[in-house]
């Protein structure tokens, strides 16, 4: 994966973190709103010092979360969403607060639930039932210290609120635990369906492979030059020209009688071999009948384009088929040049005039178009 887009998976999570902290800080607000209405009314026994100073605090290890994914120092982290870790702040801020209240506290007990719910979708099962344990623990600690200190006004009540949490929290854990199954299954679904969808764009191309390419060359087809050729024509602008050029191997059918075709093969492969190695990368190369082969040279200009046939058709004679045993190979090329607003099939039509010149002159060489020739 490149660095651009590392760094654009990096901000996207971070956005999504920020998100979700925003519904953590929103969750803090509904508690702490409730928290002061509960000091208005007078139920909370603690000084109002003790309340602001509390308050201050929250709102502080709120912050740091903050400065820790605004810095990115969170990525540094096993979990870069410290999700854990936030909800064992929360609950501990909760607990701490639950144990000012004397009435009133069944009222937040079910913010233990809130804060935990946070980390359904995003922890493993076994985190999730130690912070489930934690939470549970932390006020089960409370009544007990109470308890011990002085025996409870209601103790009843306080049973009553202790295993309430207890199967709330147990039923959190079996729900946790199935959303995280579920996940699983989903993504193991997903890596499925996206190698499916690799395979199916694998043999895609290959069969676009297949439709575009001559199968024993290796080179384009006739149907698809005559797309690409047809393409590079409509883009030509005005002053630029093309080369195109129809390339005929000389003596071919007496090749193949005298040797095999499978002689016959080999040349046709070694001419597609050389011409690969004589072209340049933008230049379109095909095979467009029997021992035929057509060439277009994009942006060039006359003598370019005749020094490149020529070198071509000199490197094709010195060539040699591997395996095979040939007394010698030639080709013959007529040469026409494209300009915008040309006819493809009429400068195909030329091509080929200038191709049966330069096989009635004694084959073996390239020729240009001439009008003479129409």
């Amino acid at each position: 994966m490149s660095a651009s887009h590392k760094a654009v998976n990096r901000r996207s999570l971070q956005h999504l973190l920020l998100r979700r902290f925003a519904m953590s800080v929103a969750t803090y607000g509904i508690v702490m709103t409730l928290f002061w209405l509960v000091v208005s009314f007078d139920l909370l026994p603690a000084p109002l010092n003790v309340a602001l100073t509390s308050s201050v605090l929250v709102v502080v290890s709120q912050l740091v979360f903050f400065v820790l994914l605004r810095s990115d120092y969170n990525l540094r982290f096993r979990d870069p969403s410290m999700t854990e870790a936030q909800v064992l702040v929360g609950c501990s801020w909760l607990t701490y607060l639950l144990a000012m209240l004397d009435t009133g506290r069944g009222t937040l007990l079910m913010f233990y639930v809130l804060i935990l719910l946070f980390g359904v979708f995003q922890l493993p099962p076994r985190v999730f039932a130690r912070c489930a344990a934690f939470a549970f623990c932390s006020f089960l600690g409370l009544n007990l210290w109470e308890a011990y200190q002085q025996p409870l006004p209601n103790t009843a009540l306080a049973l009553l609120q202790v295993a309430a949490l207890l199967f709330v929290l147990c039923w959190l854990c079996l729900f946790g635990s199935y959303i995280q199954a579920l996940n699983q299954r989903m993504r193991k679904r997903r890596f499925a369906l996206q190698a499916h969808q690799d395979t199916l764009r694998g043999m895609m191309r290959q069969l676009e492979n297949l439709a575009a390419t001559d199968e024993l060359t290796g080179l384009f087809n006739r149907r698809h030059f005559l797309a690409l050729a047809s393409n590079e024509l409509a883009l030509l602008e005005p002053g630029q020209v093309h080369g195109l050029a129809l390339i005929d191997l000389d003596h071919f059918k007496l090749v193949n009688d005298t040797y095999g075709h499978a002689t016959g093969d080999r040349v046709l492969q070694t001419f597609a071999v050389v011409a690969r190695a004589c072209l340049r990368d933008g230049d379109i190369l095909a095979r467009y009948g029997g021992e035929e082969f057509v060439l277009l040279l994009p942006h060039t200009s006359v003598d370019k384009f005749s020094a490149c046939c020529e070198r071509l058709r000199e490197a094709f004679v010195a060539a040699e088929p591997v395996g095979v045993q040939v007394k010698s190979v030639s080709l013959s090329a007529g040469m026409t040049l494209l300009q915008r607003g040309d006819d493809l099939d009429a400068a195909l039509q030329r091509a080929d005039q200038a191709l049966y010149r330069a096989k009635r002159e004694g084959r073996n060489r390239c020729t240009a178009w001439e009008v003479s020739d129409a």
